[in-house]
């Protein structure tokens, strides 16, 4: 748990550890202490608010996940805590590499759920609220980089999974929209990640967006 204000640290931690299949590892008042308590405690998943003293939890973020890249490590899983549904921060953190975001303010048993979701891999957090953050800070940019070769590595069929899940719809959306089981697009959607190199949905909202394939 990441945040400079005590008392929220407190009641999240209080929270986390009345869950039986949860453990509280490790809190930290800035984002600097966040490094070394995350290269100390290794945690499957960190809460991470965005605004805070020192360093923020954008570059936060992105030094963790650099340093477990470099000590050969399976990242940790990013939930970035925000004030606002509409937070130019919360898609900079994203991009950085989080899993998600969650509002400040959400229900107790939405951030939990938050927590499992993340950690299983399955699924993407918020991913419609996701899409509407770059939809909304992503207008201003003009042009698009060049989209990578292994994008062309794609079978139409994964293509056309790619650009709805790219749209934030679930699963079982996509099964329905393309007249297949939810078993099958998951198995799609692992192989189109892996092909892209990607860790998980809300990377391949990024990777949709940064290159315009939304389309």
């Amino acid at each position: 748990m990441v945040d400079d204000q005590s008392l929220f640290r407190a009641g999240i931690r209080m929270l986390i550890s009345s869950q039986a299949d949860l453990e509280f590892v490790g809190e930290a008042g800035n984002g600097l202490e966040s490094v070394t308590m995350a290269a100390t405690t290794r945690p499957d998943v960190i809460l991470m608010d965005i605004r805070m003293p020192v360093m923020d939890g954008i570059e936060a973020t992105q030094r963790i996940l650099a340093a477990a890249e470099a000590r050969g490590e399976a990242p940790p899983r990013i939930i970035v805590l925000t004030t606002f549904d509409l937070d130019e921060s919360a898609t900079k953190a994203i991009r950085g590499g989080a899993s998600g975001f969650v509002l400040k303010d959400a229900d107790p048993e939405f951030l939990l759920a938050a927590i499992r979701t993340v950690h299983s891999g399955s699924a993407v957090i918020a991913a419609s609220a996701t899409r509407e953050l770059f939809q909304h800070f992503d207008a201003r940019e003009s042009s698009a980089p060049e989209v990578p070769a292994s994008f062309g590595t794609l079978t139409s069929r994964e293509r056309e999974i790619f650009v709805l899940a790219a749209r934030g719809l679930s699963n079982s959306e996509i099964a329905a929209a393309e007249f297949l089981s939810e078993a099958t697009v998951k198995t799609h959607i692992s192989r189109i990640l892996a092909k892209l190199t990607l860790r998980d949905r809300v990377q391949l909202v990024v990777f949709a967006f940064e290159h315009r394939l939304t389309e």
